[in-house]
């Protein structure tokens, strides 16, 4: 049964008001079949109202049509070989990516399921791709948190349908030395005048600014109100850029100034409830959230079975 706002307990936090009349809601936006789903992205495509969820533990993609309350398996796992699925998005042209995150990035039709293109990380060393976020240009940027870099597939390349990914941004000198047995870089967002990327550092609790037209060096963004700490996926509309703090169960809000030179944090929204949130996306007013029990006999520890797996949502924040 599809549970609402009223069914769960909210533990609602803000910094200070939180600037509307009602304070946000937690509810379950639709369950994923399975009971090892352990889901990691999300994407939103948003000519259909179809939004799309991939399972780290098999690498299966489900998808669920606009008001659906269960969702269908849309890639079965094993897929094209793929073991995993990280950052799932859907690019200008209604195309479905897809990260397995010890391969590379696969690129699907949505609406025949044909696989278009695949990119493969280059090398044996190791590597954990991650998140991705598109460019005003189409271009698709792609976090490795091992290697702490970003890779790059520009649409020509996607014509191609095959090659290797390429380093686009190696932040590892700004980061400075670093455990490399710690997940680093993770959550990455692109404004949409195409001017630059914001990356998470989530070990760190650091933001990082990379300027795509080459003008400027990368730089750590000045962060007012708090950090970004155990932050996963984001999302960045207009100056206001929300962050999943996963271990923390919170999302946070900021506002983005100075060109993405600088960021303060104007209110949280935290809750058990969200079972180790690792992204989102929103549609329409609504934010949709993956709850992904990675704590419960997933990749975080052996803390009990897991409940039902689902996408959660949060209205009003």
């Amino acid at each position: 049964m599809i549970r609402t706002s009223a069914t769960i307990a909210l533990a609602v936090a803000c910094l200070s008001a939180c600037g509307t009349d009602a304070a946000p809601t937690l509810s379950t936006a639709y369950e994923l079949p399975g009971t090892a789903v352990y889901p990691e992205g999300i994407a939103l495509d948003a000519r259909s109202g179809d939004s799309y969820v991939g399972s780290f533990a098999d690498g299966t993609v489900y998808r669920a049509a606009a008001g659906a309350e269960r969702a269908e398996v849309f890639l079965p796992a094993g897929t094209d070989g793929r073991k995993t699925t990280n950052g799932v998005r859907v690019d200008r042209d209604g195309r479905l990516w897809v990260i397995d995150s010890g391969a590379g990035v696969a690129v699907y039709d949505t609406g025949s399921r044909a696989l278009l293109a695949r990119f493969d990380v280059p090398g044996d060393a190791p590597r954990f791709v991650n998140d991705l976020d598109f460019g005003a240009d189409g271009s698709a940027y792609l976090t490795d948190s091992v290697r702490n870099v970003v890779y790059r597939v520009t649409p020509d390349q996607v014509a191609t349908g095959r090659g290797e990914l390429g380093v686009a941004y190696d932040l590892a000198p700004v980061l400075g030395p670093r455990d490399a047995k710690t997940f680093e870089l993770n959550g990455i967002v692109a404004d949409q005048a195409g001017a630059y990327l914001l990356v998470v550092a989530m070990s760190a609790g650091e933001l990082y600014r990379i300027d795509l037209t080459g003008a400027e060096p990368i730089r750590k963004v000045a962060l007012t109100g708090g950090d970004v700490r155990h932050g996963d996926g984001m999302e960045l509309r207009d100056n206001t850029l929300w962050v999943v703090h996963n271990t923390e169960n919170t999302i946070s809000r900021w506002t983005v100034t100075d060109r993405g030179a600088a960021a303060t944090r104007d209110d949280e929204f935290h809750d058990p409830a969200l079972n180790i949130p690792t992204t989102m996306v929103h549609s329409g007013d609504r934010a949709l959230i993956v709850s992904s029990q990675f704590d419960k006999g997933g990749p975080m520890g052996d803390a009990g079975a897991p409940g039902q797996f689902v996408v959660s949502a949060v209205d009003g924040f």
